[in-house]
C-alpha cells in the first residue's frame, strides 16, 4: 500500500519559504519538531492561537490554507468566494464532494486538460498581459471542480491546476518582471500539485521557484530550492531533459551568484545527461527546455565568465538553431550576443544585436529579453557619444517602445 501523503498543503508552504526540513520550521516557530510532524500528518490537529498566527507570519498564507480543518467550520453561506482570496482553501482545493454537491462526469478531466494544454502553446505567442487573466480565470475553475470531483478525476484536474498555476507563475516572473506576486503564484502551484501527487510537477514549480532568490544574488536560498527540487525528481521518474534542465537552473541561479566555474560545471554535468539520455519520456509540458536552450543558458554563462570568444560562437550557433517558434529566446539571445559584443569594446556591433533585440520585442513582448537591452545599453556608457549608440537610444527610448514597457 502506498504511504500516506499527509498535509501535502503545509508540506508544500514549507518548503516554498525555504524550511528544508520539519527541525527549521519547528526553530522558527519555538515548537517541537514532534508537533511539526503532527502538523504534516494525515490529520493534522488543529493549532493553538499563539502557533497558528506564528504559521500565517512565517508561511505567508492563512491556517486553513495550510490544510488545518477548523474544529468551528462557519455555516456554508458565510465562505469566500473564489475572488475573496488567493488561498487554496478559499478557492476550494482539499474539498471532496459530498451528496448534495454537483459531481462532475469523468468527461471533465480531459475537458479541462484541453484548455490547459492551449494555454500552454499560447504562452510562446499571445501577448502576457493578454493570457495572464486567462490562465487565472482557468485555475479559478479547476479549484471549483475539485470540490466537484473525486478520485482520478479529481487528481487529473489537480494536475492541470498546478500546471496553469506554474504557468502563471512563469508569465509573472519572466514575462510581467513580479517575482514576489510570482513567488506567491508558484506556491498556490506547488500545494496543487501536492493534492495531485505529481512529483515531477512538483520538481518543476521548486526549480522556478528557485529563480526567484537565485536572480536577486541570494545563493543559499536558491541552493536550499534546487536541492528540494531535486529531491523530487528522484520520485519520478524523471527524463534526461527534466534532469538536465535542473542543472540548467542551477547553473544560471549560480551564474548570477558570480560562481560561474561551478555554473560552468553544471552545465557540462546536464549535456553529459543529455548525451546519456533515459528510458523516460519527458512529461508534455516541459516544453520550455531543449539541447538549444541548454546552449543559450552555456551561452550566457561563458559571456558572464568573461569567455567572450566561446561566448560568441556559442550564441551564434543558438541563434542559427532556434526556430521561428522561439521568439522570446531569439530575443534574450540577441541581447546576449549584443553583451558580448560591449564587452569586446565593439559598440557597433553591440547595438546591431540590440536593435534586432527590439525589433523581435515588437513583435513579441518579453520582459526578460528587454532586460538584457537595458544592461546592454547601460555597459555602453562609455560609447553613448557615438552615433550607433545615439540610434539605439532613439529606438529603445522611441514612443511605441516606452509605451509598450509601460503598459506591461
Amino acid at each position: 500500500m502506498p504511504r500516506p501523503a499527509g498535509n501535502t498543503r503545509l508540506k508544500a508552504a514549507r518548503l516554498a519559504a525555504g524550511f528544508r526540513s520539519q527541525q527549521a520550521l519547528a526553530d522558527a516557530l519555538g515548537v517541537g519538531v514532534r508537533q511539526v510532524r503532527r502538523w504534516e500528518s494525515v490529520n493534522p490537529p488543529w493549532p493553538h492561537p499563539d502557533q497558528a498566527q506564528a504559521l500565517t507570519r512565517e508561511l505567508g498564507q492563512e491556517i486553513e490554507a495550510l490544510g488545518f480543518t477548523s474544529p468551528h467550520p462557519q455555516p456554508p453561506h458565510r465562505s469566500r468566494s473564489v475572488a475573496g482570496g488567493s488561498a487554496l482553501t478559499s478557492l476550494g482545493l482539499g474539498s471532496v464532494p459530498t451528496q448534495a454537491a454537483t459531481v462532475q462526469p469523468p468527461t471533465v478531466a480531459a475537458d479541462f486538460q484541453a484548455v490547459t494544454r492551449s494555454h500552454r502553446r499560447l504562452y510562446w505567442s499571445v501577448a502576457p498581459a493578454t493570457l495572464h487573466p486567462s490562465a487565472l480565470a482557468h485555475a479559478a475553475l479547476g479549484c471549483a471542480l475539485l470540490t466537484e470531483t473525486a478520485g482520478q478525476t479529481r487528481r487529473a484536474v489537480a494536475v492541470c491546476l498546478a500546471e496553469t498555476y506554474l504557468l502563471a507563475g512563469r508569465i509573472e516572473f519572466f514575462d510581467l518582471r513580479e517575482p514576489q506576486r510570482a513567488a506567491r503564484t508558484l506556491l498556490l502551484a506547488l500545494q496543487a500539485a501536492g493534492e495531485a501527487d505529481a512529483p515531477l510537477l512538483g520538481a518543476a514549480i521548486l526549480a522556478h521557484s528557485a529563480f526567484i532568490p537565485g536572480w536577486q544574488g541570494e545563493r543559499q536560498d536558491a541552493v536550499e530550492r534546487m536541492v528540494a527540487a531535486r529531491t523530487y525528481a528522484r520520485r519520478g521518474p524523471a527524463s534526461a531533459e527534466l534532469l538536465a534542465w535542473l542543472d540548467a537552473v542551477e547553473a544560471e541561479c549560480e551564474t548570477r551568484c558570480g560562481n560561474t566555474r561551478t555554473a560552468l560545471h553544471l552545465i557540462g554535468h546536464a549535456e553529459d545527461v543529455l548525451g546519456a539520455g533515459s528510458p523516460y519520456d519527458s512529461p508534455e509540458w516541459l516544453d520550455w527546455f531543449s539541447p538549444v536552450r541548454l546552449a543559450a543558458f552555456k551561452g550566457n554563462t561563458q559571456l558572464k565568465a568573461g569567455h567572450l570568444p566561446q561566448a560568441r560562437a556559442t550564441l551564434q550557433q543558438v541563434l542559427d538553431d532556434l526556430g521561428p517558434s522561439d521568439e522570446k529566446q531569439t530575443t534574450v539571445v540577441l541581447g546576449d550576443l549584443a553583451a558580448v559584443e560591449a564587452a569586446d569594446g565593439r559598440p557597433e556591433q553591440a547595438c546591431g544585436y540590440a536593435l534586432r533585440a527590439l525589433d523581435q520585442l515588437e513583435k513579441t513582448w518579453y520582459a526578460t529579453g528587454m532586460d538584457r537591452v537595458r544592461e546592454v545599453r547601460r555597459s555602453l556608457t562609455p560609447y553613448q557619444q557615438q552615433q550607433c549608440v545615439r540610434d539605439l537610444d532613439d529606438r529603445l527610448y522611441g514612443w511605441s517602445t516606452t509605451v509598450s514597457a509601460l503598459s506591461r
